[in-house]
């Protein structure tokens, strides 16, 4: 499904770098048609066609993914295993997670950290979108919230161009969150066990988010989201698993770049694009 893009979002699209191209025709055709056929998708160049006398309508990104698994392997439950005040994590509400996050001890990850970064949802209202980050940097962990800075502000265009924002409610609304909650005093990646521990959580705030799509931004965030259910995900670089079709929880996922990826690569802002279209589609598909 395509979207249809105003003046205000073509414009978030040139502030994140995202050419829009549309399809060739020659000046007089092109003059006549654009008010009357709308916006269209970020793409790559459209191949010219025989007769340039109109535009001619191209299929949406998302139509060509492909499934990596047809049937995934269960994802197991290890909420469990993680000691919390207010009894097992998979039974806990907002404010109990909120503060099982705060508690946690579970592994090496929390050695020195300031504060962890989690946001307890603000109202029972659902959002339709999760958003994964990686794990949290200096000004996350300062500001106790994922995506800031820079990087926040870009992502916060890009869910704005696609009728999208954070903390918002229903299908124009997101939940944020980061793969681990903490950062270490002595600055390192977290271990496949860190995630794993961590990724009770990750589990818990889905189901009470109930999203209609997940998308993972960064290595880390797809390496949580689907490694157990999809093992080959470990061994494979981010951009092969971009336009795949996975599902964790009964709920598609989308991996992408995340947005501080973006600013160092400006090149991969178009396939963000693409994958946002995608992540779009899947929610207005679900309703």
């Amino acid at each position: 499904m395509g979207l249809n893009l105003d003046p205000r979002q073509r414009a978030m699209l040139q502030e994140m770098g995202v050419r829009v191209w549309w399809p060739r025709a020659d000046p007089a055709a092109q003059a006549a048609a654009l008010p009357a056929a709308g916006a269209q998708e970020v793409s790559e160049p459209p191949t010219p066609t025989p007769t340039p006398t109109a535009p001619v309508a191209r299929q949406p990104v998302v139509a060509a993914t492909t499934p990596l698994a047809a049937k995934p392997a269960p994802v197991p439950v290890l909420a469990h295993a993680l000691a919390a005040p207010d009894g097992p994590v998979d039974a806990l509400d907002w404010a109990q997670l909120a503060r099982a996050v705060q508690t946690c001890t579970a592994c090496a990850l929390c050695e020195g950290r300031k504060a962890p970064v989690f946001v307890s949802e603000p109202t029972p209202a659902q959002a339709h979108w999760l958003v994964v980050g990686e794990p949290p940097d200096e000004q996350e962990e300062r500001a106790g919230a994922p995506f800031a800075g820079m990087a926040g502000q870009l992502l916060d265009n890009m869910l704005r161009a696609v009728q999208c924002q954070r903390d918002g409610q229903g299908r124009s609304g997101a939940r944020l969150t980061s793969v681990v909650k903490c950062r270490p005093a002595a600055v390192r990646p977290p271990q496949v066990a860190e995630l794993d521990q961590c990724a009770v959580f990750l589990r818990r705030e889905i189901a009470l988010t109930q999203p209609r799509v997940i998308l993972a931004m960064g290595r880390f965030a797809a390496m949580s989201l689907l490694g157990q259910a999809y093992p080959e995900v470990l061994q494979l670089p981010l951009g092969q698993l971009r336009g795949r079709a996975f599902r964790v929880q009964g709920i598609p996922v989308v991996v992408t770049y995340h947005p501080a990826k973006l600013l160092r690569a400006p090149q991969e802002k178009a396939n963000a694009w693409a994958d946002l279209c995608q992540a779009r589609s899947l929610v207005d598909a679900a309703g």
